[in-house]
């Protein structure tokens, strides 16, 4: 697993922790049942305080993206829990978008770059179902 942190970035570190374990997940790096390295592991990996990794690790925890067994660590999950509803996943979605292009804003970027940027990297990182053509 290839985690970096970006100091530049403006969000705080776990945030960069948990967005990185979602981007391998969805370029198939990380299956459902594989491993993730202990939170003292990756900490030290990393350089960052042991409690940074535990915050990220809970949080996808309560996504449903990451599975706790007492003795084995941090797994992908198995299978990967369904959002409460394909509404309430939307307007999660929805929600982030609002941020981004917010955010998009503050930086300069238009809406229509932000629009063509996600169509380049849709195009270049096929969810790992569609890569298996069954979706």
């Amino acid at each position: 697993m290839l985690i970096s942190l970006d100091d530049g970035d403006p969000r705080p570190l776990y945030l960069q922790i948990a967005a990185a374990v979602k981007r391998e997940i969805f370029s198939g790096a990380l299956k459902p049942g594989d491993p993730l390295p202990s939170v003292r592991e990756l900490s030290a990996m990393l350089e960052v305080n042991l409690h940074t990794v535990h915050k990220a690790y809970r949080m996808l925890r309560d996504e449903g993206i990451l599975a706790f067994r007492l003795g084995r660590g941090a797994r992908v999950a198995s299978p990967l829990r369904p959002p409460a509803s394909p509404r309430s996943a939307r307007l999660a979605v929805r929600e982030r978008l609002r941020d981004l292009l917010a955010e998009a804003w503050c930086l300069g970027v238009s809406p229509r770059e932000v629009l063509d940027m996600l169509a380049e990297e849709a195009e270049k990182q096929k969810a790992p179902q569609e890569r298996s053509g069954s979706a």
